[in-house]
């Protein structure tokens, strides 16, 4: 906030500095010509114009210089292998299409949902031989922030609805120790970011390379609308403050996510 008030103060000088400077310029021009009194206010003018043209110059060596490059550059460096890096780079929906194309390169077909309420389930595994899903996968795209057995226990619920005994829970993050245990007395497979990397580590070099394509895809770091399905546009607060990520249908949908880290 204090530097927001010392770039208005310099804003408003610089400005008060330029309307010196045209006034000055303005005045001498108009004295240089005036030929009343014998022209004898024309020094007086000349002095004026050259005032000006000092307050101009100036003004325009201490207007701050615009930046060489953009903050938010749309041309970024893309990993060539897996790494935690990828995770790292890539938005939430894009996490979850990796994780479907993980599991569709290990024989099952899939069924995901983009947006809007989901009932706690990303994906749906199904099998050629078996009517109906025989397992979900719910994907959690978590920076520094470890998996509770409170998301867990809502992910069991979603399972016994659906009279389903085996769920994937997969994320970025890590779990806590009891979210582990609780997932372990569940029949739930918890993966974590680490787990994730060695499983796609047993995939085939053509087959990793196809799943960086997925991580990669399209605007893979601007996150999407959870309840639009649509990519986010990056805003700033009216009044002044940090950015952050708001949904182009705004004001019909409010949803919003900090600039810093797209998560869900």
């Amino acid at each position: 906030m204090k530097m927001q008030k010392t770039s208005r103060r310099r804003k408003g000088a610089l400005d008060e500095l330029f309307g010196k400077g045209v006034a000055a310029v303005v005045v001498g021009v108009f004295l240089s010509g005036f030929t009343g009194l014998g022209g004898a206010l024309r020094p007086l003018g000349a002095l004026a114009f050259l005032l000006g043209v000092i307050l101009l110059g100036l003004h325009f060596f201490l207007k701050p210089k615009a930046s060489a490059s953009p903050v938010h550059s749309t041309v970024r460096q893309q990993a060539t292998h897996w790494s935690p890096a990828v995770f790292a780079a890539i938005e939430w929906r894009r996490f979850e299409s990796v994780c479907e194309a993980l599991f569709a390169q290990a024989g099952f077909q899939t069924r995901s949902q983009s947006h809007g309420a989901d009932g706690g389930v990303d994906i749906w595994l199904h099998s050629a031989n078996t009517q109906g899903p025989v397992a979900v996968v719910q994907c959690k795209h978590w920076h520094n922030k470890p998996v509770g057995v409170k998301e867990i226990r809502e992910f069991l619920g979603v399972m016994t609805s659906h009279q389903l005994k085996r769920g994937t829970y997969a994320t970025t993050s890590i779990y806590t120790a009891d979210a582990q245990q609780f997932a372990k007395n569940n029949g739930i497979n918890a993966m974590d970011g680490a787990a994730l990397l060695g499983l796609i580590a047993k995939r085939t070099p053509e087959q990793q390379q196809a799943l960086l394509a997925v991580a990669y895809e399209g605007e893979y770091w601007r996150p999407t609308c959870a309840s639009c399905g649509i990519k986010m546009v990056e805003r700033k607060p009216a009044r002044g403050g940090a950015g952050f990520w708001g949904c182009s249908h705004y004001p019909k949908c409010k949803s919003r996510l900090p600039m810093e880290a797209a998560l869900r």
